[in-house]
């Protein structure tokens, strides 16, 4: 976010430190008395919800890619009990089982159900958890598994169908976000849980990360002053032929002349099984392992081939592109809509959707904070979303830059001085170049606060010794997964080990529905959830008519029709 010597950082978190510790202490001496002293506990003891269940939810697991297995990854098992999961990968359900062995960072995101249950192989993890292609017929059969709830992190356009099937069996939904594609669909969803009276929980997960939770502390106790400015972004690295939302596509299913990553696979998976070879021949025991792991997880990539001529009867659609002369310049087979489901409009939202609805939630959070708490709606957004960097291979944006307004504290719409009184959020997400990786900058009178990548906090006082300012010791960040951890360059301190929230969001989900009451309700819910979609999905709106759009409240209300979009939500609503 801001390039710090290593001096001005610690600084930072020793200030950050500082000024949330007693308040931390005297929860710390709390929890310690109550008798809290695991961290996924504590977790359970800052959120407000108990450590144990008297029994663990029975869940499926629709969608086993990256998101997916960072939520397997996730699950504590004497809250969840995965009793089956659904992708049409081969990748996908070898990766839920076994985990991502191609990084340290990603086995330690994905490690895999194996792993988390304690099964000794994937024959015997099958004889605990079903396996399915179709996500639809582990709805039909949810009855004959026991199931009481799914996590769904299948591809956004499928996120309101699967929900509203899964609620009409009765199951409890946990839904990775974006809600849902279109605001219409959102409030389906949200109209269902509420009707049948079944939990939906929205995988924003800033509301269950700690740093977050202590952030919102300081701004309603006034340490930043009058909260006035938030610039938050999310900058990758990503360029044409390195793209992390580019993933390989197997090999023969493509053009190689249009596919510049057409033999990594092939090749990746030769070399590793020279490298195996060379373990064996060593004697290495503990390289065996890991090429073999490796190498049985390429193998299962490579075979994502067998979709290639089956993938349309699931839904997925072969595109031809052509420019202003009626030349094609780019074909897309049907199976790189599913591999590479992010990048096409019909499938995905965009940057907005899968990074900027984190950070604009985020956002939210800290203008509650700055109004004792009461959620505040958007007023308006002007957004440029511009293509500066990629070829044809994509529908989505390069860049996506938003400025957003909120009322502030004493904002009196329609007033000539009070009708000022606004916060402004700035928000970037960019290709091409990843210098100052993700995170987001609160701006009060008193004070500064910084928070990096969900796991770092900073605090700088306003006109104090710590000073925030330009130094030459950063670098670059790339972030190699959607929604994963960055990789920094050197420079700056250790990031305090926090949990992100993963395993907080599905823990209290687990436990509302286990502890079923008005009262006990998951902290992303329905009503909170359409908030950020309609700012993340209208954001996108104002950037590609190149407009200023003015936000409705009737947009943001789960019981009334309207919709930016223009389309209404097709459940009627019974209130």
């Amino acid at each position: 976010m801001l390039d710090l010597t290593p001096k001005q950082r610690e600084a930072g978190k020793k200030a950050f430190e500082e000024a949330v510790g007693q308040n931390r202490r005297d929860f710390l001496k709390q929890a310690a008395l109550a008798g809290v002293v695991s961290g996924g506990s504590l977790g359970a003891f800052y959120f407000g919800y108990q450590a144990t269940l008297s029994r663990p939810v029975r869940v499926g697991v629709l969608g086993t890619g990256d998101e997916g297995s960072v939520l397997i990854g996730a699950i504590n098992p004497d809250f969840l009990q995965v009793r089956a999961i659904a992708d049409l990968r081969p990748y996908n359900i070898h990766r839920a089982f076994e985990g991502d062995w191609y990084s340290p960072d990603a086995l330690a995101a994905r490690p895999g159900l194996l792993a988390k249950y304690g099964w000794k192989s994937r024959q015997e993890a099958e004889k605990h958890v079903a396996v399915y292609r179709d996500y639809n017929e582990l709805l039909e059969d949810a009855k004959k598994l026991g199931l009481e709830a799914v996590i769904i992190a299948l591809p956004l356009h499928l996120h309101a169908p699967a929900a509203l099937k899964a609620m009409e069996k009765g199951l409890h939904v946990f839904t990775e976000k974006l809600m849902a594609r279109t605001i219409g669909q959102c409030k389906d969803m949200g109209r269902a849980s509420r009707q049948k009276g079944l939990y939906l929980a929205v995988g924003h997960q800033r509301h269950y990360n700690i740093l977050y939770h202590e952030a919102v502390d300081l701004i309603r106790r006034g340490v930043l002053g009058d909260l006035h400015y938030i610039r938050a972004q999310w900058h990758r690295g990503n360029l044409p032929g390195s793209d992390s939302w580019a993933m390989p596509l197997p090999p023969g299913v493509k053009d190689p002349k249009q596919d510049r990553q057409a033999n990594r696979l092939t090749e990746e998976w030769e070399a590793w099984k020279k490298r195996l070879a060379e373990a064996q021949r060593a004697g290495r025991l503990q390289e065996i392992i890991e090429w073999q792991k490796k190498v049985a997880q390429k193998e299962a990539q490579i075979n994502d081939k067998e979709l290639a001529n089956k993938v349309q009867e699931y839904g997925y659609e072969d595109k031809v592109y052509k420019n202003a002369k009626g030349e094609v310049v780019y074909h897309r087979p049907a199976i790189e809509e599913l591999i590479r489901w992010r990048l096409w409009d019909r499938t995905s939202g965009g940057l907005m959707a899968e990074l900027g609805s984190h950070q604009l939630d985020a956002a939210g959070i800290f203008i509650a904070a700055a109004h004792e708490g009461v959620k505040q709606l958007p007023l308006n957004v002007v957004a440029s979303a511009t293509r500066p960097l990629f070829p044809a291979d994509r529908d989505i944006e390069d860049h996506m830059c938003c400025i957003i307004e909120f009322p502030a504290p004493g904002y009196v719409p329609g007033d000539p001085v009070h009708g000022r009184k606004k916060i402004t959020v700035q928000y970037a997400s960019i290709n091409g170049n990843g210098f100052g990786g993700y995170g987001e900058v609160v701006f009060g009178t008193d004070g500064t606060l910084i928070l990096e990548r969900e796991k770092e906090s900073m605090l700088f006082r306003e006109g104090g010794q710590s000073r925030i300012g330009a130094a030459g010791g950063g670098g670059p960040t790339l972030d190699t997964q959607a929604s994963g951890p960055a990789q920094r360059a050197e420079g700056g301190g250790p990031a305090r080990d926090v949990s992100r929230g993963y395993a907080e969001e599905l823990e209290h989900w687990a436990w509302c529905i286990r502890n079923p009451a008005p009262e006990n309700q998951p902290r992303c819910h329905p009503e909170v959830a359409l908030v950020d979609a309609v700012i993340a999905l209208t954001a996108n709106m104002a950037g590609r008519e190149g407009r200023r759009i003015v936000f409705e409240p009737a947009w943001f209300d789960m019981h009334r029709d309207e919709t930016p979009e223009g389309v209404p939500p097709s459940i009627r609503d019974q209130t």
